[in-house]
C-alpha cells in the first residue's frame, strides 16, 4: 500500500496545484491530508497565491477517488466542512495498512510528538505503529525516543515550510519503519 501524506496547505492555490500533480505522478492507494487546508492562521504570512476558493475544487477533486482521509488542523473550521466534499473535522483517524500496521493520523496540535506536545499526548499504540502529524511545518522521520517501537513522521508543509523546502511524504507498507516513510520535495514551476 502506497500512501501520499500532505499537511499545511494553508489556502495556497499555487502549492495545492503542485500537490495535485504529485498525486498524479505518485499514483498512491490512499491520500492523507493532515489539516490546515484552506486558511493561513494569524501567525503565518500569506502563502504564495493564497486563494482558498481555488484550493477547494482541487482538494475535492482528490477526494473523488474515494481514497482520501483528512483530519482537522488548528486553522480549520466548521465552515470548511461546508465546502469540502470529504470529512475533515476529526482530531485524528487511524489507517491500518495491508500488513496490519497502524498509522495514527493527526494534525499535531492536540496529539503528536511535535514541539507543542509531549509523548504523553500520543495515544497508546502497538509496537510498530506510527504517529503521522503535521502542524510544525518541519519534516520529521524518526523513532519516538520515549515510546520504544513507535515511529514519528511529519511530512513538513506543502506551502509554508519552516525548514526550507515545500514537501509531502510517502509511506510504503511492507517496509521496516526506518525505511517505510520518505519525504518528497515539491519543486517550484
Amino acid at each position: 500500500m502506497k500512501v501520499l501524506i500532505a499537511s499545511d496547505i494553508h489556502g495556497s492555490a499555487y502549492w495545492a496545484e503542485r500537490l495535485v500533480r504529485a498525486v498524479e505522478v505518485e499514483q498512491p492507494d490512499r491520500i492523507v491530508l493532515l489539516g490546515d487546508l484552506l486558511y493561513h492562521g494569524p501567525r503565518n504570512d500569506l502563502p504564495r497565491e493564497y486563494d482558498p476558493k481555488r484550493v477547494i475544487p482541487l482538494l475535492n477533486g482528490l477526494a473523488d477517488s474515494g481514497n482520501l482521509v483528512a483530519v482537522r488542523g488548528n486553522c480549520d473550521a466548521e465552515v470548511d466542512q461546508m465546502v469540502l466534499s470529504f470529512p475533515c473535522m476529526a482530531d485524528y483517524a487511524e489507517l491500518v495498512d495491508d500488513g496490519g500496521r497502524t498509522l495514527f493520523l493527526t494534525h499535531g496540535h492536540v496529539f503528536g510528538a511535535g514541539f507543542h506536545n509531549s509523548v504523553d499526548n500520543i495515544p497508546a499504540l502497538a509496537e510498530g505503529s506510527a504517529v503521522v502529524y503535521g502542524h510544525t511545518h518541519v519534516k520529521v522521520n524518526e523513532a519516538v525516543g520515549a515510546r520504544p517501537g513507535i515511529w514519528a513522521f511529519n511530512p513538513g508543509s506543502v506551502s509554508i515550510p519552516k525548514d526550507g523546502s515545500h514537501s509531502y511524504g510517502i509511506y510504503e507498507s511492507g517496509e521496516a519503519l526506518e525505511s517505510a516513510f520518505r519525504h518528497v520535495v515539491l519543486e517550484e514551476a
